[in-house]
């Protein structure tokens, strides 16, 4: 495996840039699907307060 970094020394860039770029694409999933919850029903406190 050194052998083929040792050849291709910018494999270790691209390597880097892939799992980067598969990360940001994790957390922009990640944080979009917790946009679809609905919105919690008003307590008793909060229909009292209106």
């Amino acid at each position: 495996m050194s052998n083929l970094f040792d050849e291709y020394p910018m494999l270790i860039f691209a390597l880097e840039a892939l799992v980067a770029l598969v990360l940001l694409i994790v957390i922009v999933v990640w944080t979009m699907s917790g946009r679809k919850k609905h919105a919690p029903k008003p307590t008793r406190d909060d229909r009292q307060s209106r």
